[in-house]
């Protein structure tokens, strides 16, 4: 599923739960805030969780060692803040 049809999917689920049904401009407005709000508390170090989704977490890769593929030398792979998704319970057991 790509952004697109996520905001389908979004309209969709709004007119058949009997909600507002939202136009697709708004859909994508509401997901657009979504994203951005996530990234800016990443960015800022703070954890994001949704209960019986999952959290999104900044983790620590500490440097290390590897080595170019193609030359066989030895590089070092500096440390870095990687993005981290956790499914929650409720996610777990609806996707088996």
């Amino acid at each position: 599923m790509n952004k697109a049809e996520l905001i389908e999917a979004i309209v969709r689920w709004t007119e058949d739960n009997g909600k507002s049904p939202l136009t697709k401009a708004d859909a994508a407005n509401a997901l657009d805030a979504t994203v951005e709000a996530i990234t800016e508390a990443l960015k800022q170090g703070d954890s994001v969780s949704l209960v019986g989704f999952g959290s999104f977490v900044v983790k620590e890769r500490v440097e290390r060692q590897g080595r170019n593929p193609q030359t066989g030398a030895a590089i070092t792979i500096a440390s870095a803040k990687i993005p981290s998704f956790k499914a929650g319970k409720a996610l777990k057991d609806a996707v088996n």
